[in-house]
């Protein structure tokens, strides 16, 4: 009985990488234009819209501050008053 293991490997092709290509860029007004519930947490809300503002700018680092304080008025004039 043969205990060593095979020699004989399987020939894989290299492959070049491929990119993913980009998403088309949605208007933001199209995002902004729904009211939001007062149910929702702001926080999150305005966290995610701070990322989505941060991914707009190709996710340069540096405007993280500016990014939030964007996506707080985006949201904050978006929830109807008590």
């Amino acid at each position: 009985m043969n205990l060593e293991p095979s020699r004989q490997t399987k020939k894989t092709k290299h492959r070049a990488p491929t990119s993913t290509p980009a998403l088309p860029a949605t208007p933001t007004a199209a995002r902004t234009s729904q009211a939001v519930s007062p149910c929702d947490d702001p926080h999150i809300l305005i966290a995610k819209r701070a990322y989505e503002l941060y991914s707009e700018r190709g996710y340069r680092h540096g405007n993280a501050l500016d990014d939030w304080l964007d996506a707080e008025r985006e949201i904050l004039s978006q929830i109807p008053p008590v």
